[in-house]
């Protein structure tokens, strides 16, 4: 018998003054039983950076013709592909494809600058792909918000994110490398 999904509650309320958005949203959150919790933690930080009202988790994992992160338009075209990890240039060529706009968020730690240096000149070509990293030790922190019930408070300001509940905070500084 296949593992089940992991469910999460989660009650985000967003205060992006880059952007001028603030929204309160609710949703569950499916951790899938090969996800980490960093991974999961990654998905939400980049929920909360990207926020809207269109904004949607797909199926991820489950499905390889979708994004994980994604906001459609009314006539169903995506305006925004968001993919996590160190993904390879054939998928992301495909998502550039499809979308007017990706954003790739990566977290692995000393193996990003790597991954990065054999990558960084296939990835140039796209204008409409934007790179950034996660630091590995912050990312690391955020495993403290993990809770089957989330209600976390996320701020937005001047390229630095602060994320807290009401015992932790965490300061987040994303690195954009394309």
């Amino acid at each position: 018998m296949a593992a089940k999904a992991t469910v999460f509650k989660v009650s985000l309320q967003i205060a992006d003054m880059d952007r001028h958005y603030y929204a309160d949203h609710q949703f569950t959150l499916a951790q899938h039983p090969s996800e980490t919790d960093t991974r999961m933690m990654v998905r939400l930080l980049a929920f909360a950076i990207n926020a809207s009202e269109t904004l949607v988790f797909s199926k991820g994992l489950c499905v390889d013709d979708e994004a994980e992160l994604w906001d459609k338009n009314l006539s169903g075209e995506i305006d925004l592909w968001v993919e996590f990890g160190q993904a390879d240039e054939k998928w992301l060529r495909k998502a550039c494809g499809r979308s007017k706009q990706v954003v790739l968020y990566t977290y692995g730690g000393r193996s990003v600058p790597i991954w990065w240096q054999q990558n960084q000149q296939a990835f140039a070509r796209y204008e409409n792909l934007t790179v950034i990293n996660f630091p590995e030790d912050v990312v690391k922190q955020m495993e403290v918000f993990v809770n089957r019930n989330m209600a976390l408070q996320v701020s937005l300001s001047e390229g630095q994110v602060w994320l807290s509940d009401a015992n932790n905070s965490v300061l987040i500084e994303p690195e954009t490398l394309k």
